[in-house]
């Protein structure tokens, strides 16, 4: 979380089986929120265990047939059947009588028939890639040496040579078209010409992949090398590369359904809608990223044929509420341990029922994320289920000032004596003999437990809890105010990161980062202490850093970026403090100080898409800070967010930055598109063009959580008015 110093001291498909509605979530239809169109992967159960390359999709009236190397599954009305056919099949294709045909290494097959038909001896060993009846007496049969045309007997045309013929479809008319090693070629009039000689532009190269018809029998769509493009009969002719989108290449599938273009690769599928792209690859989309076909089920969904199976790709109508609901029910199914909101990690790939949870460095700011959410969302609906959950969280978070010997100190986390601890830390046994506590407790901890107290105190607790609150706040920043400001553990020594003396801020080289950020954090510390405690000694406190330590000055520049190191885990450690300060100093006459700061802050935040961002500045500002991109990106969220690795280096769309990010790591000039990259729960680096994890491990989803009921309670109505339709 803090700056990095030199020596650097399935949501897996299974758990999607449902029909595509958002009451299937099991979440309320209520509020007034327009739905909006949300992005699910749906993983299609094949009735055979274990994983099957399926490499063509073939629709036979109201059944499709999904050919993979040894069978066919047949789907039709929500059963699957199985058609055993021993060979190696590479592709299919439907004759004029509706019949299904299997290619694959030197012969063919008809489905249901199981009669083969080999190849003359010399394409013995050739594969087939492409199946095509001209008419019903007719069939080409593409290969990776030529096309060969069977009538009962073989002959081979010469027009390709030996040629690798990637796919073979109609055109208007009589009209034929080949994509192959050699060019694109089309037949016209009987006669096949290769148009990359003649027409196309050589920058195209001469390998082409795929072919599909368009709107009408005379528009022809293809895929090459560097890019996809549309022969139109109308002249409307299209090309799509890096230079205007496209994502990745080379395109191995098109296919135009709707108003959508769907396209695949060796690494992803990929969506071009309207004017925009998005690209699907990694486990969270995808259980392996070469794509061998395409099909559309409706409007709203496709399925794509991989080497491991089949994914459905669909868009749920949904509402943001309903998304909350979703997250907060599992959240509190599989994320609590010991009353912490935490991540969790599943003992397999493809169960997630079974999971198990450790420890946190930073337990106490995670868990004050959810606690906030919690007390929004009780003051915004009035709910009992979220007035218990904020009161059992936050009594998980108040143990960790209890589960230590120290008055006022608290831990980062704390687990059972029996429980593993992981490696490293300082780790402590509690007077009880009950409980290992976690010392050396960090600024970021003081950030959530500052930042989400004042909150429940005001929005949630009342009578004994209200005085519970008052007391533990009063304790804690008693502790940091009565030792010069600094967090101080067992050892009677300062923390690595809990300082905020006026000694270290305003005159150690070794604070000269952190003089800002942490001038603005005890700032915003003490007045929400003086707002739940009344208590003098806090605003006393504030003066004193104020008018004698220039604290005020100092917060002004506290976010860092340009030559300077850009350390995207302080903004959360910012703009939570920036709440605070705005939220409980309103009638300050520094209030125009902290606004110039935020604002500063802000400029500088603008082009990360980060929610929660938006949403503070914009209360803060008392302005329209972006609420239209936020409602965007809490749109984008994907719902499965396990830590999934996530690859976006090999992308032609993407432009990498002359600057590494502060790890030596390449970023990219922009965000990556939210559904594209790795989860973070906004501390991280949008930038980062590769990330997660091994997939095993879940995040709690609370950083989804708080930024909507802030924004419902602060009532910014670009949240709940208005969807996006995507």
């Amino acid at each position: 979380m803090k700056k990095y110093f030199i020596g650097i001291c399935f949501l897996v498909g299974s758990l999607f089986m449902f029909n595509y509605n958002a009451s299937s979530l099991g979440v309320p239809e209520k509020g007034k929120e327009k739905p909006y169109l949300q992005e699910m992967m749906k993983r299609v159960q094949l009735p055979v265990e274990g994983a099957s390359k399926i490499v063509k999709f073939i629709r036979l009236d109201e059944t499709i047939a999904a050919v993979s190397t040894d069978r066919i599954f047949y789907y039709e009305k929500g059963k699957w059947r199985i058609e055993n056919i021993p060979g190696e099949w590479q592709t299919a294709g439907k004759d004029n009588f509706g019949k299904l045909w299997l290619g694959g290494i030197g012969q063919i097959c008809q489905a249901g028939e199981k009669s083969l038909v080999k190849l003359p001896a010399e394409a013995g060993k050739d594969t087939i890639h492409s199946l095509l009846w001209t008419d019903s007496k007719t069939l080409l049969v593409g290969t990776g040496r030529g096309v060969w045309q069977w009538t009962g007997e073989w002959q081979k045309l010469q027009d390709f040579k030996i040629l690798n013929i990637n796919q073979l479809v109609k055109g208007s008319g009589d009209e034929l078209w080949a994509a192959t090693s050699g060019g694109l070629f089309r037949r016209i009039a009987g006669k096949w010409i290769n148009l990359s000689y003649a027409v196309m532009s050589p920058g195209l190269g001469l390998t082409y992949y795929c072919l599909s018809a368009g709107a009408t029998a005379d528009d022809m769509y293809f895929g090459c090398q560097p890019a996809v493009g549309l022969i139109s009969g109308k002249g409307d002719h299209r090309l799509y590369s890096a230079d205007n989108g496209l994502p990745f290449g080379p395109v191995t599938s098109v296919l135009p359904v709707g108003d959508e273009l769907w396209l695949g690769t060796p690494v992803g599928a990929i969506c071009k809608s309207g004017d925009s792209w998005r690209y699907y690859a990694g486990r969270r989309w995808l259980d392996n990223n070469r794509v061998n076909d395409i099909l559309p089920l409706d409007s709203k969904r496709v399925w794509v044929a991989t080497n491991a199976g089949i994914n459905e790709l669909g868009k749920v109508p949904m509402t943001l509420e309903q998304k909350a609901a979703y997250f907060e029910k599992r959240l509190n199914e599989r994320h609590l341990h010991y009353g912490f909101a935490a991540a969790c990690r599943f003992k397999s790939m493809t169960d997630t029922t079974s999971f198990t949870h450790s420890t946190d460095d930073n337990d106490g700011l995670w868990t004050s994320i959810y606690l906030a959410a919690e007390s929004f969302r009780y003051a915004v609906t009035g709910e009992k289920e979220a007035y218990n959950n904020a009161v059992r969280t936050y009594l998980a978070m108040e143990k960790l000032g209890t589960v230590n010997p120290i008055p006022g100190y608290v831990a980062r986390s704390y687990v059972s004596i029996e429980e593993s601890t992981g490696e490293g830390g300082e780790w402590h046994v509690s007077a009880d003999g009950k409980w290992k506590w976690k010392g050396d407790t960090s600024s970021d901890e003081i950030v959530g437990h500052m930042f989400a107290y004042p909150i429940f105190y005001d929005l949630v607790a009342t009578g004994e809890m209200k005085e519970r609150v008052k007391s533990f706040v009063d304790k804690l920043m008693g502790h940091i105010v009565d030792h010069n400001f600094e967090l101080v553990d067992l050892d009677g020594l300062a923390t690595r990161w809990g300082v905020w003396s006026p000694d270290s801020l305003n005159t150690s080289k070794r604070w000269m980062y952190e003089k800002g950020i942490n001038s603005l954090q005890i700032l915003a510390f003490l007045k929400s202490a003086s707002h739940v405690t009344q208590n003098p000694k806090y605003e006393k406190a504030y003066n004193l850093l104020v008018k004698e330590h220039h604290y005020l000055d100092n917060m002004l520049g506290q976010k860092m970026y340009g030559p300077y190191e850009i350390n995207h885990s302080d903004d959360e450690l910012s703009f939570l403090p920036y709440y605070t300060l705005v939220r409980y100093a309103k009638e300050s006459p520094d209030k125009v100080l902290y606004l110039k700061s935020l604002e500063r802050s802000w400029r500088a935040e603008d082009a990360d898409r980060i929610p929660i961002w938006n949403y503070i500045a914009s209360i803060g500002l008392e302005k329209n800070c972006g609420l239209q991109i936020a409602a965007e990106e809490m749109q984008l969220i994907p719902m499965d967010i396990r830590n999934w690795p996530m690859l976006n280096s090999h992308r032609w769309d993407i432009r990498k930055s002359a600057i590494n990010d502060r790890f030596f790591k390449p970023q990219a000039t922009h965000p990556i598109p939210t559904p594209e990259r790795a989860v973070s729960k906004w501390n991280s680096n949008t930038y980062q063009m590769d990330g997660g994890g091994d997939g095993l491990s879940e995040d709690d989803g609370a950083y989804f959580l708080l930024p909507y009921w802030m924004a419902r309670f602060h009532s910014l109505n670009q949240l709940t008015a208005n969807g996006v339709d995507r």
